[in-house]
């Protein structure tokens, strides 16, 4: 049975506390030693602990630590998206300030008020004008088949509405809309 799985393209240290109680809140588990900025770990060594995982969803974190090429979070990202164990239920794509990024385009995202919005948003969780969010981890989800895309600002930070101490309620609602996306289709 294939493994169903959460990919966030952020993994500093302030993003993982808030992946990881977002992951609790949504009653997911966390890969939490996929974190780091840049990705530590090979998108093989990731899909292994997916497996591994007690149950689903998995969350997971990749990052490039604002690398405009393809990363290591990308690199990855993009092993995981393709092992035929692994059913990647969607994307939270992170906001970046990273100069000529080029974007991914969303399907929502969650704004630092925590509201769903149908247009991108930037690293603090404010709409933009377009649906195209630009990140350092998401170049490479424009040249391939993606799942439900879901943009958020910078997760654990948005000037503190996002604070794992408030249980991370930004990145808990994007985990949730995918967990909600794939039951309805």
């Amino acid at each position: 049975m294939k493994r169903k799985t959460i990919i966030v393209t952020d993994g500093d240290k302030i993003a993982q506390k808030a992946v990881e109680k977002a992951a609790t809140n949504i009653g997911g588990r966390c890969i939490s030693l996929s974190a780091g900025n840049p990705t530590v770990l090979s998108g093989k060594e990731i899909v292994e602990l997916i497996k591994t995982a007690k149950h689903d969803p998995v969350v997971v974190m990749v990052d490039d630590r604002g690398d405009n090429g393809i990363g290591k979070g990308e690199e990855a990202m993009n092993v995981i998206m393709n092992n035929k164990d692994i059913d990647v239920m969607g994307i939270v794509a992170v906001a970046s300030n990273t100069p000529h990024a080029l974007g991914v385009k969303v399907d929502c995202s969650i704004d630092n008020e925590g509201r769903t919005i149908g247009k991108a948003v930037d690293k603090y969780g404010t709409s933009k004008d377009s649906k195209i969010l630009t990140g350092d981890t998401v170049n490479m989800l424009g040249k391939v088949d993606t799942p439900y895309v879901v943009g958020i600002g910078d997760p654990g930070k948005m000037d503190g509405k996002d604070d794992y101490s408030l249980g991370a309620p930004i990145i808990t609602k994007a985990l949730e809309k995918i967990i909600e996306y794939n039951a309805s289709h």
